[in-house]
């Protein structure tokens, strides 16, 4: 069975087609900076490797571009559209709708819309993902995984906020967490990987979204994105944690709309907002060349991190091991070199060659004295989403 896995993230898009139940990889890309004058596509399979540039405006010009290589006599992996037997679509808010993998239906769609709002930057890209599926490929099984599944387990004394409570029964404000296909994947790496039978992770899921989530003994127990993906760390364009009197104060004392703090927060914030930059690559480089803004983008980037796994320390009790994932957490040495530094007090001793490495598998980069266990492992939310839809149809 071919699987094609669509990951339609706020600014890019990464895709894999499937074979099922080897898990062999047919052919894997990723669009990058959709909407960008640096936008650009790389397409891979076992005898070509392409990159362009260029022409990519929207999530849609996208798709369509990807398809269309899937499908190119020279340079595709399949002849016609029956080779492809499903499409696996990472969506990001699923709510208290959905906690498990879902075959797609006009209802799960209108879900997914309606959920839209409280992921902006992305449920409205996954929709999108899933519409051009159907056209392309109409016969095709569509299913849903979502990233808020994962997060079920957390429990009610992290899930609630202090609001009044008919906000939490009658509409359902309270702690979904995101990331949780990622999540999920690394830790169960992690754990056969260390080959524990009771084990207590702190999983640092970083790229242009980034969120931290406590696991213990394979299920979330915690995590730093709340009733949206906007909250908890510091992100490419968004703000992570802030008083929310600030959002009063800008409407009420600086003349700004809702709709442009909700714009700011979300779209001109976080590391764009302390830096000018988005792509961390961008702003490692203006750390080198003695930037202020960017050194200090950084520090200020670390430590809310330390902040959240000394939280999460905490509240399991102890710890087993740190993972580094995604594409800044597989790829920054000096972001994970800033967020080890000084956490002795925790048993975490970073070993800084190893740090300085660069692999593809799991990796283990703290030293051998170390109590916690510092590990990068690339993740694949693309195979556990093959994987998940693979196992709904079993």
């Amino acid at each position: 069975m071919n699987i094609l896995v669509i990951n339609s993230g706020s600014s890019s898009i990464k895709f894999q087609g499937i074979e099922m139940p080897s898990e062999k990889v047919i052919c894997k890309g990723i669009v990058e900076q959709i909407g960008s004058a640096n936008a650009r596509l790389s397409y891979n399979t076992n005898h070509i490797n392409i990159q362009e540039t260029g022409g990519l405006e929207t999530h849609k010009d996208s798709l369509q571009r990807v398809v269309s290589l899937l499908l190119d006599p020279e340079k595709g992996v399949i002849k016609q559209i029956s080779d492809i037997h499903m499409v696996g679509h990472r969506v990001v808010h699923g709510g208290n709708s959905f906690s498990k993998t879902t075959i797609i239906n006009a209802e799960v769609k209108e879900k997914i819309k309606q959920y839209a709002s409280l992921a902006p930057l992305h449920n409205p890209h996954n929709l999108q993902g899933i519409l051009l599926a159907e056209h392309l490929f109409p016969s095709v099984k569509q299913v849903a995984v979502f990233d808020t599944a994962f997060h079920q387990t957390i429990p009610l004394v992290a899930q609630k906020y202090a609001i009044p409570n008919m906000f939490f029964t009658e509409h359902q404000i309270q702690v979904y967490g995101f990331h949780g296909t990622s999540h999920k994947y690394v830790s169960e790496r992690a754990i056969d990987y260390l080959k524990l039978e009771k084990s207590k992770i702190i999983s640092i899921h970083l790229g242009n979204g980034c969120s931290m989530t406590a696991i213990v003994d394979g299920k979330s127990i915690d995590h730093s994105l709340g009733f949206t993906p906007s909250t908890g760390l510091i992100m490419g364009s968004r703000s992570g944690d802030i008083d929310h009197s600030i959002i009063f104060y800008m409407v009420n004392n600086l003349g700004y709309s809702v709709n442009d703090v909700e714009n700011l927060l979300n779209k001109e914030s976080g590391m764009l907002g302390l830096t000018g930059y988005n792509d961390l690559r961008d702003i490692q480089a203006g750390v080198e060349k003695g930037n202020t803004n960017c050194i200090l983008a950084m520090e200020i980037n670390a430590y809310r991190i330390k902040k959240y796994i000394g939280s999460y320390a905490s509240i399991m009790n102890g710890l087993d091991a740190i993972i580094f994932t995604a594409g800044i957490g597989e790829n920054s040495s000096m972001l994970r070199k800033m967020v080890c530094s000084n956490l002795d007090y925790l048993g975490i001793a970073i070993d800084h060659s190893k740090n300085e490495e660069v692999a593809k598998e799991i990796r283990e980069i703290n030293t051998s004295l170390s109590k916690v266990k510092i590990l990068v492992i690339p993740t694949n939310e693309e195979l556990e989403i093959a994987k998940q839809a693979y196992e709904l149809l079993e």
